[in-house]
């Protein structure tokens, strides 16, 4: 039985160099990051004139929009995560530490083929997109990675279009496999000029959920004051913080339910109910500035996954950091005010069962990207 292995593919616009990965997205396991491994494949006859091929791993953060890029500004930052000559350097190289999949593309494409590896700095940023507004054009901002081929004479060289490959990659960050302690919260209100207090607990079922999963709320309202609870309103919010900027946190509301059934919750009344929240992309398709997970070509989009990070020494180094909360809030009327209680959890992606090895009878289908891909700017 013949199994087909997807590997992507891009040619420089000239068709000189070609590079080969098998995937796009690499897994970040707060120890650390999977690496890069890829193939290059050069023209003999291009490289037998003495040109130097050069490879590198380039992180890209977008804090402005590009439209707004006047007078000399520039509101993007790109960060070398690696860099090193591919070629004529990389045949001096031994090949031990070749994987399966380096192994099986040189022994198909031949001796023209060159194996290479790049590894992600501990504490690198995972891929953020923020969704445009409407009729906004340019590149999005967030924190993009992408592999960069190109043939110069050093490593900072002003590298032509035509010979340079930009394959856009994603680092990206799964849900644990075990769930943490079950998010649960009281709060209460006095009141200064009445008896008694207004208490309201929530609790959430788990605190790890996947992307399509419902998100069920346990609220009891206990009412030991003599004010009434006139409707309840529940959310979830996405949290953004922007650490570039001193005030770059932002909060949007993802999905959100108000009720009055049950209310109003009288003096010395209690109401118990379960509110169930979906926290998706399909209703905020059109709204600006909803962190996605980082965008690569003929994917769908998603909501940003929550940014785990091992301790809080490290924030500084994460571009753009995205966290998940529910609220609920009670509202009195206009002399009572409002009662709320807010708990965070965390919104991830489920790991796939990747095949992770090359058997003998494994073939390869080999998916082509188009040359004519955007890139980004330097």
């Amino acid at each position: 039985m013949v199994v087909n292995f997807k590997v992507f593919k891009k040619c420089s616009p000239n068709g000189k160099l070609a590079l080969y990965l098998g995937k796009r997205d690499f897994i970040d396991y707060l120890s650390g990051t999977e690496p890069i491994d890829g193939v290059l494949l050069v023209d003999q006859d291009y490289v037998n004139s003495g040109r130097r091929i050069w490879g590198q791993l380039v992180c890209s953060f977008r804090y402005g929009r590009e439209e707004d890029e006047v007078m000399g500004l520039n509101f993007q930052k790109n960060l070398f995560m690696a860099s090193e000559e591919l070629y004529p350097a990389a045949e001096k190289k031994s090949n031990v530490n070749l994987t399966k999949l380096q192994e099986r593309l040189i022994k198909k494409l031949g001796p023209n083929a060159v194996a290479f590896n790049f590894t992600f700095p501990q504490c690198s940023p995972a891929s953020v997109t923020l969704q445009q507004g409407a009729g906004e054009s340019g590149e999005p901002c967030g924190v993009s990675y992408y592999v960069k081929i190109f043939a110069g004479e050093n490593e900072t060289d002003v590298n032509h279009k035509r010979s340079t490959i930009c394959l856009g990659i994603r680092k990206v960050q799964f849900a644990p496999t075990k769930q943490g302690r079950q998010p649960c919260t009281v709060v209460r209100k006095d009141f200064l000029l009445s008896p008694g207090e207004l208490e309201l607990e929530v609790t959430l079922d788990k605190q790890i959920y996947h992307h399509g999963e419902s998100i069920a709320v346990n609220i009891c309202v206990r009412n030991n004051s003599n004010k009434v609870v006139k409707k309840i309103k529940a959310l979830v919010q996405q949290g953004i913080d922007v650490v570039i900027f001193q005030n770059g946190q932002f909060r949007t509301v993802i999905d959100a339910i108000e009720m009055q059934d049950g209310c109003p919750i009288s003096p010395g009344s209690t109401l118990q109910k379960v509110i169930y929240l979906k926290p998706e992309l399909e209703n905020n398709k059109h709204r600006r500035g909803i962190a996605l997970d980082g965008r690569l070509k003929r994917e769908e989009d998603e909501l940003a996954s929550s940014t785990l990070i091992t301790t809080p020494d490290v924030r500084d180094s994460f571009g753009i950091i995205v966290s998940y909360a529910v609220k609920v809030k009670l509202y009195l009327g206009a002399l009572g005010g409002e009662l709320c209680a807010e708990l965070p959890f965390i919104l991830m992606r489920q790991k796939s069962n990747e095949r992770v090895k090359l058997m003998p009878s494994e073939s390869f289908n080999v998916e082509e990207l188009q040359s004519d891909e955007k890139c980004v700017k330097e």
